[in-house]
């Protein structure tokens, strides 16, 4: 037994000085992207490159095979890598893509979304102005020679401080960034003649940087004239997708007010069904607990917001009855006893689904393993 644990103590060792120099290397690369980040920064090249990281994984992987370590272990590493050096990248300032831009005033910017904008547009040297409030006596100044006029408050004021903005220069650009898109883009057209674009964030307050973020891009009037502000947006890391407004709402419906309003929906059955979240959490498997999870995190966070987005469009009921009738539908063939015809409907969504049933199946996969990290 003595010689056993002095060979065990020998490899251990051995691990342990394989580890510290892990870390060497780690803190070594965080330098060397760290200027990579600086470069980059000077000429407005953007932070995240996608092609370069996919051809990073795919040479790394098929390194990993021919050493014989496992290559999605190897390719986990150097994401969790890449994004920690997305963020050290992130920490320093950015090229100002429109120097002759006099100003940026973000209304709403002591918001949670406002202010990440009012961030990033300070660090990449805009003069950044606040309009809240208790500062609308003094808007006329405020606005005064602005280049740029972002609208972040919430959805249920959004077109009334629209309206109010008809004193804008004719070069100014005037854009929002709420989540519904075809009603604040027509106010902000009927109410100034310059550079109109709507924008959505697809992201929350929470988010440290905008790097591998999206950005929806609605076009409003003028587009060559507010290209600078896509592709500063880009030099901060984003990707935009642009896209007409009718169809960004249609799909919001879906994507976001469907899911919040089954979601909260999901919530409240179980509060009046008197669950035992406790007994439920330690009885799930790590995909139910994600689930469960999911539910959990939207109460966690303002009513407010998710009221607002559910109720900015009285349209999404009719879709939401659409989505309660299909769901009493399917709970009419379990009554039934119909099995046939519930797998025949459930064979045909997988159809319709194709090759993303597959690829949402490795990638959930993905997810879970990291669960089982936490």
């Amino acid at each position: 037994m003595k010689n056993f644990e002095q060979k065990l103590a020998v490899l251990r060792d051995q691990i342990d000085d394989i580890d510290s120099q892990l870390v060497d290397l780690l803190a070594q690369r965080l330098a060397v992207t760290t200027q990579v980040g600086k470069l980059k920064s000077q000429v407005g090249m953007p932070i995240y490159a996608p092609e370069r990281e996919a051809h990073l994984l795919a040479k790394r992987r098929e390194q990993a095979v021919k050493h014989g370590v496992s290559p999605e272990l190897v390719e986990d590493i150097l994401r969790r890598m890449m994004r920690d050096s997305y963020i050290s990248q992130d920490s320093s300032g950015y090229q100002c893509i429109n120097p002759d831009c006099k100003k940026v005033v973000v209304i709403g910017g002591a918001g949670q979304l406002g202010k990440i904008f009012v961030d990033l547009f300070q660090r990449s040297n805009y003069h950044v102005e606040i309009l809240e409030q208790e500062h609308w006596p003094q808007s006329n100044n405020i606005l005064k020679d602005a280049g740029l006029v972002l609208v972040a408050v919430p959805i249920r004021i959004t077109s009334m401080i629209i309206q109010q903005l008809n004193c804008l220069a004719d070069d100014c650009i005037l854009a929002d960034v709420t989540s519904i898109k075809s009603t604040p883009l027509y106010e902000m057209l009927k109410v100034h003649q310059g550079p109109v674009v709507g924008l959505h964030p697809m992201f929350g307050p929470d988010v440290t940087g905008l790097v591998r973020q999206t950005i929806i891009a609605c076009e409003g009037r003028h587009a060559h004239k507010y290209h600078w502000l896509l592709e500063q947006f880009r030099v901060w890391g984003a990707k935009i997708y642009p896209v007409d407004a009718e169809a960004h709402d249609q799909a919001m419906a879906m994507v976001q007010v469907m899911r919040h309003f089954s979601t909260i929906v999901y919530g409240y059955h179980l509060m009046t069904e008197g669950a035992d979240l406790n007994q439920l959490i330690e009885m799930s498997s790590p995909i139910y607990r994600l689930e469960l999870m999911m539910v959990g995190r939207l109460f966690a966070q303002d009513p407010v917001l998710y009221t607002d987005i559910i109720f900015a469009n009285s349209d999404n009921i009719a879709m939401m009855k659409r989505f309660a009738y299909r769901f009493l539908e399917l709970l009419e063939e379990v009554e039934l006893g119909d099995k046939d015809e519930f797998i025949r409907l459930f064979s045909q969504v997988a159809d319709w689904f194709g090759d993303y049933a597959d690829i949402f199946l490795a990638e959930s996969k993905a997810l879970l393993q990291k669960t089982h990290e936490i």
